[in-house]
């Protein structure tokens, strides 16, 4: 995309994607987008943070969620995540709730997940942008085509990764992966409105480091250390 760098490790792989009609669409939306002076979240700089953070050789886990917070200071370019000083949103809050049922984790205070991410979490959203206050505004924008596109170079690495599934929306992705080298796990959306329908209880982060260390890899440090 025009004045947008790609992380190193993810440029060369997502290069058709990059290049594609589909990319230019979206493209040209974004750009009409904020002509006309609307607010898009997160800032332009964190769109692909994830990436960022979350080299394509040190992915281990992938978390998928739906599209970013759409609300003032909420998003950051990390899926469930939100910036230091930043109250958790109810998601996440759930999130917090089964991490301390699954793994006797204390609930953090704040809603910054990095600390996962750069121990090769891949905290990716279906869609990378939102106008303010519009949930899914930007859902078929062209978004989705991109991160299937991630989601396959990642499913095409030769370590085993977990991917870990929340909701009807993120569980179509799993068309991308191959269940037989990789583990999917899928549940319900942590969302207030399903999360006793499936997500709370569901043991993906127990499960997740069980796979990891089965595989001779380290487990994920799940605790989040006190945001600065």
């Amino acid at each position: 995309m025009s004045g947008l760098s790609i992380p190193n490790g993810w440029e060369a792989p997502l290069s058709a994607a990059l290049a594609s009609e589909g990319m230019a669409a979206l493209a040209r939306f974004l750009e009409a987008e904020q002509a006309t002076g609307k607010t898009i979240y997160p800032e332009r700089s964190a769109w692909f943070r994830a990436l960022e953070l979350t080299p394509l050789d040190q992915v281990r886990v992938v978390i998928l969620g739906q599209d970013p917070y759409h609300g003032p200071g909420q998003a950051h370019g990390l899926s469930f995540s939100v910036p230091p000083g930043v109250r958790p949103p109810p998601s996440l809050v759930n999130i917090y709730k089964e991490l301390e049922s699954d793994l006797g984790i204390r609930r953090p205070t704040h809603g910054f997940l990095e600390h996962w991410a750069k121990q090769g979490v891949l905290l990716l959203n279906s869609v990378l942008t939102v106008e303010m206050t519009k949930a899914a505004s930007h859902s078929r924008k062209g978004w989705e085509q991109f991160t299937d596109a991630i989601v396959g170079r990642v499913n095409d690495k030769p370590d085993p990764v977990v991917f870990m599934l929340w909701g009807a929306y993120a569980h179509k992705k799993a068309a991308n992966v191959d269940a037989s080298r990789h583990l999917v796990l899928k549940a319900a959306h942590p969302s207030p409105l399903s999360a006793y329908n499936g997500f709370l209880g569901c043991k993906h982060f127990s499960q997740c480091n069980a796979f990891l260390t089965s595989k001779g890899q380290p487990p994920i440090d799940w605790t989040l250390p006190d945001a600065v």
